[in-house]
């Protein structure tokens, strides 16, 4: 991990910060760690980018009063052959058929298809006849880095990853065998767990389609002062493990007359977070749980790693780490689905290992099996 943190000229001691970049085939993991501790969390999948911030130009195929806005149709990742649908807001938008510019705010998540808000298409841009992508969104990487000091060494453990990164962080770039410890695989592998230790409180995390409920609990009698001493903790996880939309919280111990008084602590502790997508603390609910809504754009962690192509990965990430062998992987429809979308990731296993595999859909109960020959 990191060195210790440094003393600065003036007897203050410098933080030691590092961003590092584990590879994997078709993904890369990405941390931010300040004196060893995990700031910021993403993962980045070049192969099968989500769409956050990008820009299109978009076909409205029915108008949705109801809901302020309209469905639209739009060119899929593979091209304009391909399409794909998503909702955009406006109450004075044109009509069915028309073609205007739009910008994704939120990826497809929680069930949920792809949002986008309406924007003047650029001067230079010709509308043209057909949906198309005009501009790609910002990589995960790219967002953390804008989070980042600018002079926040980048440690890579894979020389294709390093040259498939900009030019301009190549000064930056430091050459590793292991990108991720033992203590940053634990780290990592706790955000997708379905609970947290803050302290001295344990948080339950239950993701739903429409918001995240997280019951605070300890072993011991809890008091007021220990959800107090959590939640730094706790916002802290909301941000690693990207959770968003309404978020409910069920204080640990506190009576319901005093949990409106933990509201002022809860959002004292959002703002010392600095979270970039900064979370409001909208009060306390008639039932006595805290609210947080925190906007929604790219999918949390846990969907991205129990989604159909998080289980392809890991697929592939165990035929390299394990050294298995074969040329035909069976796995279920909606794996190999995922798979066939994603060529590069099957190209960095190749490029890793000479395998290339043919992918047969073969469906195997429970929905995780799979098999190599």
């Amino acid at each position: 991990m990191a060195s210790p943190s440094l003393r600065g000229k003036n007897g203050w001691i410098n933080p030691v910060m590092e961003l590092r970049l584990a590879s994997s085939p078709g993904e890369i993991r990405i941390a931010f760690l300040k004196d060893d501790i995990l700031q910021d969390a993403a993962l980045w999948r070049p192969g099968a980018p989500d769409g956050w911030g990008d820009v299109h130009l978009v076909r409205i195929t029915a108008h949705a009063p109801a809901l302020d806005g309209a469905f639209v149709e739009l060119a899929g990742e593979a091209g304009p052959a391909t399409t794909q649908t998503g909702f955009i807001k406006g109450r004075k938008l044109p009509p069915e058929g028309s073609l205007l510019c739009g910008q994704i705010t939120r990826a497809a998540q929680n069930g949920k298809g792809l949002r986008l808000k309406a924007i003047p298409l650029p001067a230079h841009i010709t509308p043209g006849p057909t949906p198309r992508l005009l501009k790609h969104g910002p990589t995960p990487l790219e967002d953390i880095l804008q989070h980042t000091p600018a002079d926040c060494p980048i440690l890579v453990d894979n020389a294709a990853l390093a040259a498939r990164l900009p030019a301009t962080l190549h000064p930056r770039l430091e050459r590793v065998r292991r990108s991720f410890d033992d203590v940053l695989e634990a780290d990592w592998a706790a955000l997708y767990a379905p609970t947290a230790l803050l302290g001295p409180l344990i948080a339950h995390i239950t993701p739903t389609p429409a918001l995240t409920a997280i019951d605070l609990d300890a072993q011991q009698q809890p008091d007021f002062a220990a959800n107090l001493a959590c939640f730094p903790a706790l916002l802290r996880e909301i941000k690693l493990r990207n959770l968003s939309g309404p978020i409910l919280i069920d204080p640990a111990g506190v009576r319901s007359a005093k949990r409106p008084a933990l509201v002022p602590f809860l959002r004292k502790a959002a703002t010392q977070e600095h979270d970039p997508l900064s979370p409001r603390i909208t009060g306390i609910t008639p039932s006595g749980l805290l609210e947080i809504t925190r906007p929604r754009r790219r999918a949390p962690l846990h969907e991205l790693h129990h989604s159909p192509h998080g289980q392809g990965l890991a697929i592939l990430q165990r035929i390299l780490t394990e050294g298995l062998k074969g040329e035909q992987l069976f796995a279920p429809p909606a794996i190999i689905h995922a798979l066939k979308a994603d060529p590069i990731a099957l190209d960095d296993l190749f490029h890793a290992t000479g395998q290339r595999l043919t992918l047969h859909s073969r469906p195997l109960p429970p929905s995780s099996c799979w098999s190599l020959s």
